[in-house]
């Protein structure tokens, strides 16, 4: 059974949005009742995560960004924008979240961990480089993108967005470079408004952004035959020395925020398919980082079913067969866009 890590604190519960917001503790709680249940609790390496540094979160967020945060300390309520606030503990969790995420990147590298899943909140892709957005104070996955390439001397890293939402600060912060390749599918026109087909990054980055807009209602046999034949190729042709997942569950069918139909099994096969993918060019090297997921019992299923991939306690099988689905005019959009960077 392979060394699989996760992170899970108490500083995510304290982290409050406020009455009826509906990224809430109950998140974590949840899925920390999963654990328990199944079993998995005994079978994971639990990480004592450390803080991220201003150092570290400043690689992709302003300074200044950063001290903002850090004054609302110990302040009851601060409202950053019309949905996004933070509590006593928010500051401190959002380190924490950060943090996580490099924790579990720092266990891989160093062969402690084969495999990771921080189960973080804040949540991060929101997040922008100079504001807080969408429930996301630091962009976890983006500290983590850049801490690899930037001081950990990885080339070439693959941040995969499979959040029902755009991951709008990720793809900035990574636009115009090329050592961090930015896939998202996504749930499009919808919130933020960010992630069109014609996005594929600017400058030395220029086809290194892959967005993939989807209409609602799409549901197991798009997304994966989204991830065969488009993920797929640029994958082997990328050839990433490390995968970051920004793995949200609010594609899940009966999520309150989202419009999609994806089921507990179609996360399995997702997360398979990313395993598969870093054990044939990533030397194994992969974390996933909670995101989004707002139906409790989903979040609950949804992450049983992803970390049961990470432990190998079942294995999936892959296969897309070829069927006909309602995505695949928006594959051949996506094909066409990206024909003049990867071959399809």
């Amino acid at each position: 059974m392979p060394k699989v890590g996760i992170v899970i604190d108490k500083l995510f519960v304290d982290h409050d949005n406020g009455m009826g917001h509906p990224e809430t503790s109950e998140r974590i709680l949840a899925i920390a009742d999963m654990l328990r249940h199944t079993g998995m609790r005994d079978e994971v390496t639990i990480l004592e995560p450390r803080d991220a540094t201003k150092e570290e979160i400043s690689l992709v967020h302003a300074p200044e960004y950063f001290d903002k945060i850090a004054a609302t300390r110990g302040k009851p309520r601060v409202f950053l924008d019309a949905d996004t606030t933070t509590s006593p503990a928010s500051y401190d969790a959002a380190l924490r979240a950060a943090g996580g995420m490099l924790s579990s990147i720092d266990a891989i590298l160093e062969g402690r961990l084969d495999r990771a899943f921080p189960f973080v909140r804040p949540p991060g892709h929101h997040a922008e480089a100079d504001r807080a957005m969408g429930f996301c104070l630091f962009n976890n996955v983006a500290v983590g993108g850049a801490y690899l390439t930037r001081m950990k001397g990885v080339e070439r890293v693959l941040i995969v967005d499979w959040d029902v939402h755009h991951g709008n600060g990720t793809q900035h912060m990574f636009y115009d470079r090329s050592d961090v390749l930015y896939f998202s599918t996504h749930q499009f026109p919808f919130y933020p408004g960010t992630g069109a087909l014609g996005e594929t990054g600017s400058g030395e980055g220029e086809g290194y952004t892959v967005n993939v807009p989807l209409r609602e209602g799409m549901g197991d046999a798009e997304y994966l035959k989204i991830f065969s034949e488009i993920l797929g190729p640029v994958i082997e042709q990328y050839k990433p020395g490390f995968i970051l997942v920004s793995a949200g569950f609010d594609t899940f069918f009966d999520d309150p925020l989202g419009g999609m139909r994806v089921t507990p099994e179609g996360f399995a096969l997702q997360a398979r398919f990313m395993l598969d993918a870093a054990e044939k060019h990533s030397g194994g090297n992969i974390a996933f980082i909670l995101e989004g997921g707002y139906n409790l019992d989903g979040l609950w299923i949804c992450t049983k079913e992803v970390l049961e991939e990470l432990l190998d306690k079942k294995r999936s099988e892959f296969d897309t067969a070829g069927e006909a689905t309602a995505a695949d005019d928006i594959i051949e959009q996506v094909k066409k866009e990206h024909s003049r960077y990867w071959e399809f």
